[in-house]
């Protein structure tokens, strides 16, 4: 019976405080946009990854949304992207009357650096200290970076070329809460917080959860503090509703900020699960795609290349095994086929070849084992050598 259980993708692990914290929020009625969690989650998601400023707020969407305002990028702007992330990381370009320029990732999955720096060198142009794309006459104004999976893009030369070429970064790292660089010039530093700046999200499949909810995080606390005065509708006077400019309601509640304290309080443990499972799986012969070598990343997702992809995920799902295929390219979606990118290649390759297997925090070893057997069936079968 057990054997036919259902392996789910990836769920919440909900084990430690959630229940305590929730009831006392629930008890003294601090439920809404106000209240001490939402402060205290605030201040110790800035000590896990060393910033001084941080800014709770209602998803990783909005995180996003607020920090491009706060970057400074306009309508008419283009903001460069990858094609092969979850479309959230694209969206807020659009909701700021702004224009994404869609990039190729490399083998880590993550924006292809290189090509990033071909494009600002062959397809871009300076106008005073102002980058300006040849191509539509736009100004390039920022670049999203995103970890995918919890792997972290190459920062270091990203960096590098956005000080070159006078581009804001805002890393995506709504997958990556607790990697960091093991080596280099950011040794020690956690993904999101390279960039001018960052964003983490706490939807309920990922390491984390509040149910949904997302955090801002920056070096500079006066961008912080500007994406929370944002968050709360711009509200200049509190006592006599004084709002100068068009605000949004997208301030994180005091019930999420209690449920996410007790999952941060677990995220170590939940990481270092995880990164068993990650082993497990390659140990039992899976060989999941890795992660680079020079960080210590948070395993969230683990990704597998076959060469029967829609097929794998039937095989899987008739065995009571949930997996997914990753995200079509962002560049052939319907509202951005008329957007550029530029020399995508590798991530179509990825596309059509990746099933993400079961990764939850709780997973047991003989849920890897079986996920691992089913596959392997799956690959020395006809179908599988498809």
């Amino acid at each position: 019976m057990c054997r036919n259980k259902f392996i789910p993708l990836s769920v919440p692990n909900l084990k430690g405080n959630e229940l305590a914290y929730v009831t006392e929020a629930v008890k003294t009625e601090w439920v809404s946009t106000a209240g001490p969690f939402i402060a205290d989650f605030e201040h110790q998601i800035a000590e896990y990854v060393k910033v001084p400023g941080a800014a709770a707020c209602q998803s990783g969407t909005a995180g996003l949304h607020l920090s491009l305002m706060a970057l400074g990028v306009k309508a008419g702007d283009e903001v460069i992207v990858p094609t092969l992330t979850f479309i959230a990381a694209v969206n807020p370009i659009r909701y700021i009357g702004a224009e994404p320029i869609f990039m190729d990732c490399d083998d880590s999955l993550t924006m292809d650096a290189g090509k990033l720096k071909k494009f600002c060198e062959n397809e871009c142009e300076f106008r005073g200290e102002t980058l300006f794309n040849k191509k539509t006459g736009k100004r390039v104004s920022a670049v999203i970076v995103v970890h995918i999976f919890g792997n972290l893009a190459d920062m270091e030369q990203i960096i590098s070329i956005a000080e070159m070429y006078h581009l804001k970064v805002l890393e995506d790292a709504t997958e990556a809460l607790g990697s960091y660089y093991l080596e280099g010039t950011y040794s020690g530093n956690y993904a999101g917080t390279i960039g001018t700046m960052g964003v983490y999200s706490f939807n309920g499949n990922k390491i984390i959860t509040t149910g949904g909810g997302g955090m801002i995080v920056s070096q500079n606390p006066d961008l912080a503090e500007r994406c929370r005065f944002l968050s709360t509708q711009a509200k200049k006077d509190s006592l006599y509703f004084v709002h100068e400019e068009v605000g949004f309601n997208y301030r994180m509640t005091n019930l999420q900020a209690a449920f996410g304290l007790a999952q941060l309080e677990q995220l170590e443990d939940f990481i270092k699960v995880k990164q068993k499972n990650y082993e497990r799986y390659i140990c039992q012969g899976v060989a999941l795609l890795p992660f680079k070598e020079n960080i210590r990343s948070n395993a969230w997702f683990y990704s597998y290349a076959t060469k029967n992809r829609d097929g794998l995920i039937r095989f899987l799902d008739k065995h009571q095994v949930q997996s997914r295929p990753v995200w079509q390219l962002i560049h052939t979606l319907k509202p951005y086929r008329g957007c550029q990118a530029y020399q995508v290649e590798k991530a179509y390759q990825y596309y059509e070849c990746i099933v993400n297997l079961p990764c939850s925090s709780n997973l047991s070893e003989t849920d890897v084992d079986r996920v691992a057997e089913l596959v392997k069936k799956f690959e020395k079968s006809d179908i599988g050598c498809l």
